[in-house]
């Protein structure tokens, strides 16, 4: 093991330890990463004493280090550039059923391990000079490494029970690293799930967010779904799930659907929101849902009601209300465009309003729309994907040619009320439309000079004349 920690920084904190008489180790996610071959930058340090004593005497001699001591929870960061060190004494920990906040005590390392989420978490590594790189695993947590398991080192009921962000974070590592859930704790999961409620949405959506970020998101939501989680979070998304028959037709599992959209556009895009984005893109569906005795089941408007949703949604789960959300919302309203642009005939106007409506969006949109394209017949899905290679081809003609992303009409509205000598009114609002609508639709260039002679024939049809006339 001394391999793995025999550089500067754990020697000088061997060095401060022993000085001070106290027993210390290397603890957790990092110790876990080190086996895993994963890099982390983040390390923390439990101290058989004082951790703030040790974590002062090592920024002392960790040169160029910041210290930032929280006295009321005994623990004490120590950075620099990109790397943290934090040291806590070795406590243990009981809880009461209404908090998750624990009542702490002084420990030892034994009850520091005990107080772990989970055992391939409650690895440890001595870092005194005469034991140094011996590595402590009460649990099994090597072994549990090697299996690819994830369990709780006591008895998972009460873990959960006593911290039920525990539940969100065993889904996250499961998911994360690829791990399977050991058969008990998951039970305990479904068993104590009724526990998140005492979790606060941020710290849901913090976790939600990490499983978003991993190369397959759907592993996660799966086992939300399937542990009875995602109901009591994301009960939309729950909502998705299965299949109804009518008269022998049935749709497809929406939930099964955006699970594929979701992992395709992971495997597209790193961008977070778009994640989201293919998440909720169906979300409507099940309020949408009807039937038609002609052509079965319909979700009509789907995209237009789901994109209504998102503010209530991001609200709900304390999401940000901001440039992210709006974009959330976007992609959901916009989600069919693309796809309807590939089943009838590809038009410059239509793709100029596309261009015109995503703006700077439009290349995630056309991301999560390839990605939408999930049937199971292949010869359908061979032509959705060449149509769709048309659609961005002429998506990068008319936007050389035309430069309608983003583009604002050549006539402000201030123009059109000196040019005619008008107050603010409804008619402005229109001559502007008009010219917009007409560039869009091929009928003039996106340019000064034919705009305005289209402004002057649309104001006619209005009664109105330029004050210079």
């Amino acid at each position: 093991m001394k391999e793995y920690i025999n550089n500067n920084i754990f020697k000088s904190i061997s060095e401060v330890a022993d000085k001070k008489g106290v027993e210390c180790y290397v603890i957790g996610g990092f110790v876990r990463d080190i086996f895993l071959k994963r890099p982390s930058n983040d390390i923390d340090v439990v101290v058989v004493g004082s951790g703030i004593e040790v974590a002062e005497a090592f920024h002392k001699k960790w040169k160029g280090s910041t210290l930032a001591v929280f006295k009321n929870f005994g623990t004490a960061q120590v950075k620099r550039g990109d790397m943290e060190v934090e040291f806590v004494g070795a406590r243990k920990e009981s809880y009461r059923e209404d908090s998750r906040k624990p009542i702490v005590e002084d420990g030892t390392l034994e009850d520091d391990q005990n107080r772990r989420d989970f055992t391939i978490n409650a690895l440890a590594i001595c870092l005194n000079e005469k034991r140094f790189g011996e590595l402590v695993d009460p649990f099994g947590g090597m072994e549990d490494i090697r299996n690819m398991i994830i369990r709780t080192p006591l008895d998972p009921d009460i873990t959960f029970s006593d911290d039920p962000l525990r539940m969100m974070r065993c889904i996250r590592f499961a998911t994360q690293l690829r791990f399977f859930i050991d058969a008990n704790t998951f039970d305990a999961i479904c068993r104590m799930k009724e526990r998140i409620s005492i979790i606060s949405k941020e710290r849901i959506v913090d976790e939600l967010n990490k499983i978003m970020a991993s190369p397959r998101p759907s592993v996660g939501f799966d086992l939300l779904e399937r542990c009875g989680l995602l109901e009591l979070i994301l009960p939309e998304i729950h909502r998705l799930c299965g299949v109804e028959e009518k008269e022998g037709r049935g749709h497809k599992d929406n939930f099964l659907h955006t699970m594929q959209v979701l992992d395709a556009v992971a495997e597209q895009s790193d961008d977070l929101w778009l994640r989201w984005a293919a998440l909720f893109h169906d979300v409507a569906k099940p309020v949408t849902k009807k039937w038609d005795n002609r052509i079965g089941w319909t979700f009509h408007n789907h995209n237009y009601v789901g994109a209504k949703m998102i503010p209530k949604i991001f609200t709900r789960m304390k999401l940000p209300l901001n440039e992210h959300m709006k974009f959330v919302q976007k992609m959901v309203e916009l989600h069919m465009r693309p796809i309807s642009l590939v089943e009838e005939t590809v038009t410059d106007s239509a793709v100029r309003r596309l261009l015109f409506d995503a703006g700077d969006d439009i290349d995630a949109l056309m991301i999560l729309c390839d990605a939408d394209i999930t049937s199971k017949n292949a010869d359908k899905v061979r032509r959705y994907r060449d149509n769709f290679r048309i659609v961005r081809e002429k998506l990068k003609e008319i936007e050389e040619k035309d430069r309608v992303r983003n583009f604002q009409p050549p006539i402000t509205g201030e123009e059109i009320m000196r040019i005619f000598d008008l107050t603010p009114c409804r008619a402005i609002g229109d001559i502007k439309t008009a010219i917009k609508d007409a560039i869009l639709d091929g009928i003039i260039p996106n340019e000064y000079e034919p705009a305005y002679q289209f402004m002057i024939e649309k104001a006619k049809t209005l009664g109105l004349t330029p004050k210079e006339a």
